[in-house]
């Protein structure tokens, strides 16, 4: 059974001879333990489609079904308990909170749905060692390197144990090796760790580790490619000539 599906997916911003459609009857499946990234041309509705899925905004008209359960029918508190149990998102600049240490952060998703702290922070510091920070764990974002604080940000959405992550180019504000760590971590957390991942990237590298890269282009999808995740700087090439013809 696949964990995600859209039924033709539409969002249209504004109405009549001023209305946009960032999202044209897109229909995508999405397996457990899947790596999938979305590569397209600026406006094309990368994000939106990240945000449709993860129920940050409601569709125009199709549907978005998350192991079973259709999005459109669940009210806000609901569709928030879905979210934090559920999805985990990794964003492109971190939003970690500044006065919390790396532990604290990565427990916030757990603290919020009512965990004890005892209890959400020991499983912080489970997820921080998953992902190599063992030696940070009392350390702030701002004692902490860029990689670092993506580590962080991938074990807080991971501490829930969710089914699905959601990243948002989570290397556009990274350095190239940071970039390629960031990206075998995501590659892990499929692999060893089961989960389905979503991502949004204008990077083709960082898309070839994807065992899949759906190409949109205004609103729809016009290629899907599937990919040897080993495949290294030659499975990068293609990607990019892939995204040069959009």
């Amino acid at each position: 059974m696949s964990l995600i599906q859209t039924i033709d997916l539409t969002k249209t911003y504004g109405t009549g001879e001023t209305a946009v459609t960032a999202l044209d009857h897109l229909n995508l499946t999405l397996h457990p333990g899947e790596f999938v990234a979305v590569m397209g041309p600026s406006g094309c509705g990368k994000s939106t489609l990240l945000h449709l899925v993860g129920g940050l905004d409601r569709p125009t008209a199709g549907r978005v079904l998350i192991d079973g359960a259709d999005l459109s029918q669940l009210d806000d508190a609901r569709l928030t308990e879905l979210r934090r149990r559920k999805m985990g998102f990794v964003f492109q600049f971190f939003n970690l909170i500044p006065v919390l240490d790396a532990t604290e952060n990565a427990a916030l998703p757990l603290t919020l749905d009512g965990v004890k702290s005892v209890e959400a922070k020991a499983r912080a510091v489970a997820w921080l060692k998953k992902v190599g920070l063992e030696n940070r764990l009392g350390n702030r974002p701002d004692q902490l390197s860029g990689g670092q604080q993506q580590r962080v940000a991938i074990a807080r959405a991971l501490v829930a144990e969710p089914a699905l992550v959601l990243a948002d180019e989570p290397t556009g504000n990274l350095d190239s090796r940071a970039s390629e760590e960031i990206a075998a971590l995501l590659r892990q957390v499929a692999d060893d760790w089961g989960r389905a991942v979503l991502m949004v990237t204008h990077d083709p590298r960082l898309a070839a580790y994807a065992d899949r890269i759906i190409f949109l282009k205004d609103g729809a999808i016009v290629d899907e490619t599937r990919l040897n995740p080993n495949g290294g700087s030659e499975e990068a090439r293609m990607v990019q000539t892939k995204v040069e013809a959009l």
